[in-house]
């Protein structure tokens, strides 16, 4: 029986009246420390409650019934403190920012990069091949990071990771901003892509496994927040340098002290204590000793004294849930069992999220977004670069949408609303394109209505699916496909886009684009689940079995 979260999927919610006593159908509650009742609504039969009232916080421990025989119920409601979870949330976001400045910054550098006059040095004079290498370096970095991570995700631990990838950034960002010569210049930029594939597998892993799951859809979209804030820092970094001799080195080098900074915070946080019980139910230690370090570990990001009883009680809660999980089967799964049984459902779902992210078109149209936006009249590489900054802005502003709503809404609204938003404005960039070409506002409220709605949904909520839908014992090799197929599909609609445009023009590929959407807009609504409120050992007993 679990704690009743408020948001949980009854017709009506419970009422609450004062009162001194109370019984229901029998049943008399075992404690109500606050006189608090519950009064049953028509429909949902309750079977069983329990009140607890502790530093401001109401807490109800209720089974709901249908009428139809099945039995639901809630989420846990852990008592936290927001000072408690910011450092465990910052320092891995900040992988998710250095990925995202990258983007921006990179912008910036290739325009200095090619300058006679402000490259600052003689090997200016740079092929398509060699221009393509240096943009594009990071992202096969990225894929064979994620490829690495595969394997050795779970040995290294979610906390190793992030170091390791932070180690990845400062000497990608390093040997780029110095680089002495172009081949130097090439190696680095993988260097600092090997750092963005183990950032992106390690911190949504990290934050989830760590977090209060009340608060874990706020924080995965929080940290798609720092992505796109990374961005315009990029941008304004790129801004701020565009103009100076050798500025491109200090567009790539700012990333190195950032790196610095989340390199030495993950050392100062504890290893994530789910990460350490999935060890110990492997067998890879003994479960006395895991489990001391795991109570060890989530009262430090509690911020709880060492030892407390509750964190004890949480562990020895989570330590049973694995136990009755894995009952049957070998706790640590083979090769290839994510792609069997509950794991493959979860990475269908998870999967299917990061994939339809991408070829709806979101690399096309926003790597694009300047010839869109010179084709609508901002014919000036400046003014174009002004309305790039703005739309930076506004992504920002809708991902806070997302931050706010997601565990107040839930996944599924979001991503519905969204993704129908995102159809609406490839059809009409389609639309302008074919026969509304004399309306450039048209062009421009579909790109932002584009924007918009991908930060409401594919944007933070894949990620936020992706880093809770898969089982623990597979989690890690789960989510290190999922990110696989992120930038490997990523990689393919950025290249095929070029060449799809030239085969059939602007405005049936946007119309390709667009029913596309309308497909995922099926596969969201037919096999994405509501996670909102749930444990993730909940979200593994009754959605994935």
């Amino acid at each position: 029986m679990g704690w009743y979260n408020p948001t949980m999927a009854l017709s009506k919610p419970p009422l609450l009246v004062p009162s001194n006593s109370w019984v229901l159908r029998g049943k008399k509650v075992i404690e109500c420390r606050r006189n608090y009742p519950l009064i049953r609504r028509k429909k949902e039969n309750l079977v069983g409650v329990h009140f607890v009232g502790c530093k401001g916080i109401l807490r109800l421990k209720v089974s709901a019934s249908s009428g139809e025989g099945e039995e639901a119920e809630s989420g846990y409601i852990e008592e936290f403190s927001w000072s408690s979870v910011i450092l465990p949330f910052i320092f891995p976001a900040l992988g998710g920012l250095l990925f995202g400045y990258d983007i921006g910054a990179t912008s910036g550098a290739t325009i200095a990069l090619q300058s006679p006059e402000l490259s600052g040095m003689t090997w200016y004079n740079l092929s398509a091949v060699q221009l393509g290498l240096v943009v594009s370096g990071s992202l096969y970095g990225a894929l064979i990071g994620s490829m690495l991570a595969y394997p050795f995700a779970d040995f290294l631990g979610r906390r190793r990771e992030l170091i390791i990838a932070a180690i990845l950034y400062l000497a990608g960002g390093s040997l780029t901003a110095c680089a002495p010569e172009l081949g130097a210049l090439l190696l680095g930029r993988p260097v600092y892509g090997l750092g963005i594939g183990l950032a992106m597998h390690g911190a949504p892993l990290y934050i989830a496994e760590t977090c209060p799951s009340q608060i874990r859809g706020t924080l995965i979209s929080l940290k798609e927040l720092a992505i796109v804030l990374g961005i315009l820092l990029g941008y304004f970094v790129g801004g701020y340098e565009i103009d100076v001799i050798g500025g491109w080195r200090y567009m790539f080098g700012f990333s190195a002290p950032i790196a610095l900074l989340m390199g030495f915070g993950m050392w100062t946080l504890p290893p994530s204590p789910r990460w350490l019980l999935l060890r110990a139910i492997q067998g890879k230690g003994p479960l006395q000793e895991y489990k001391e370090k795991a109570i060890g570990a989530l009262s430090k990001l509690r911020g709880r004294p060492a030892g407390d009883k509750v964190s004890e009680k949480q562990i020895e809660d989570t330590i049973i849930s694995l136990k009755t999980a894995y009952t049957d089967e070998e706790a640590e799964g083979n090769f290839l069992e994510v792609l069997q049984g509950p794991s493959l459902k979860a990475f269908t779902i998870g999967g299917g999220l990061v994939l339809f992210q991408q070829i709806t078109g979101q690399p096309s149209v926003l790597y694009y977004a300047g010839s869109i936006l010179q084709s609508a009249g901002f014919s000036a590489a400046a003014d174009a670069a002004r309305v790039s900054v703005v739309i930076g802005i506004f992504k920002s502003l809708m991902t806070a949408v997302a931050v706010l709503k997601a565990d107040d809404l839930g996944r599924r609204p979001l991503l519905i609303g969204g993704v129908c938003g995102i159809a609406l404005s490839l059809f009409l960039l389609s639309a302008y394109y074919k026969f509304l070409g004399s309306y450039p506002f048209v062009a421009v409220s579909a790109l932002l209505l584009y924007v918009g709605c991908y930060q409401i949904s594919f944007g933070p909520i894949s990620w936020l699916m992706v880093s809770e839908i898969f089982p623990l014992r597979t989690r890690g090799k789960g989510i290190s496909l999922a990110v696989l197929t992120n930038f490997g599909s990523n990689a393919i609609v950025t290249f095929a886009f070029s060449p799809l445009k030239e085969l059939l023009g602007a405005e049936n590929l946007f119309l390709l684009f667009g029913v596309i959407a309308l497909l995922s807009l099926v596969f969201v609504v037919t096999s994405v689940p509501e996670t909102k409120g749930l444990t993730l050992e909940e979200i593994e007993s009754k959605i994935l079995k």
